[in-house]
């Protein structure tokens, strides 16, 4: 099964998503956006840079997990791995994002 993203807004009204893989796994976070549009429009950037190993940007966090952050072609972050406990995961996960993150599939929370 394909991947897909799940777009929610809070109790503030603020928008954002997340990216699932197609066991409804979290593999990418996004930023809270002011707008639904602004939100969608996040999820066409990770629709449209996913695909490309350039630009993730690979993380090691102080307590010596890793993590990575998916960048656009302005070098803005639009979405954040969770964490990993070795880079072999950290890996994979980037890979699922390459897999499922060109998916058109968008469900509302």
């Amino acid at each position: 099964m394909a991947g897909w993203y799940e777009l929610s807004s809070n109790d503030k009204g603020k928008f954002s998503f997340v990216l699932k893989a197609g066991n409804g796994e979290v593999i990418l976070r996004s930023e809270q956006y002011d707008t639904k549009a602004s939100a969608e429009n996040g999820i066409k950037s990770v629709q449209t840079n996913s695909p490309q190993e350039v630009r993730y940007e690979r993380k090691d966090a102080s307590d010596g997990r890793c993590y990575f952050n998916l960048k656009a072609g302005n070098h803005q972050v639009i979405g954040t791995s969770q964490m990993y406990k070795d880079a072999a995961g950290r890996d994979n996960g980037i890979k699922s994002v390459q897999t499922n993150g060109p998916s058109t599939t968008v469900k509302t929370a």
